[in-house]
């Protein structure tokens, strides 16, 4: 299987060289994030691609990742700090157009929807939809691996000064996880030629065929 090849291959990459990702590549990259799987379909995060080396650096102020001012492309994902209403009107006008169905057809869908999310509190709906922008960073880093394209996941960063630099909550939204891309330096990125170390399949998955399987 190509995909295991692919995984087995990636890393999180220490040290970018200066080479950069094409924009088509980029674009495949934003087309497998949005095809990603997300509850209800609703997709509660955005993507923000910063491609600047000047807001790299800025963003990257003081951060002990080096990879924010140094890769090709930084792709920041950025969840709904709330549910609205309106966001719950638009995905289900979104709905209908897509699936060239009459809006009112989907009443009880959008009631259902509506009175799961916004019985919540604004911090539960931003944790859900956080977890949301982690399935996608999760496709990203697949679908980077399959083109070849180096990558490096971050949690360690200011999310302040992100939602600040970036103007995400005027938004609505608050960052969360970035995705560095861009090509391993091999000769200054000492992670770059590491043996892998993952648990072996038989410690890492239990197999369940019938009750005692545990």
């Amino acid at each position: 299987m190509e995909l295991i090849e692919d995984l087995k291959w990636r890393y999180a990459t220490k040290k970018f060289s200066t080479e950069k990702v094409s924009d088509e590549n980029v674009t495949k990259i934003i087309e497998a994030v949005n095809l990603s799987a997300t509850s209800i379909g609703i997709q509660p995060y955005r993507i923000f691609v910063v491609e600047n080396p000047e807001i790299q650096k800025e963003l990257g102020e003081g951060s002990f990742n080096g990879q924010i001012a140094e890769c090709s492309h930084l792709l920041v994902f950025a969840a709904f700090d709330s549910i609205t209403q309106e966001a719950i009107d638009s995905y289900i006008n979104l709905v209908a157009s897509e699936r060239d169905s009459d809006v009112n057809d989907l009443a009880d869908f959008k009631n259902m929807i509506s009175g799961y999310l916004l019985a919540r509190t604004d911090e539960e709906n931003f944790f859900w939809s956080s977890k949301q922008a982690y399935i996608g960073l999760g496709t990203a880093l697949v679908a980077a691996a399959n083109l070849k394209i180096d990558s490096t996941p971050m949690e360690g960063f200011d999310s302040e000064r992100f939602d600040s630099v970036l103007g995400l909550r005027e938004k609505g939204l608050k960052s969360v996880v970035l995705l560095a891309l861009g090509y391993r330096d091999v000769e200054n990125d000492w992670n770059a030629n590491l043996k892998k170390v993952r648990l072996y399949k038989d410690d890492f998955a239990t197999v369940i065929k019938k009750i005692g399987d545990r």
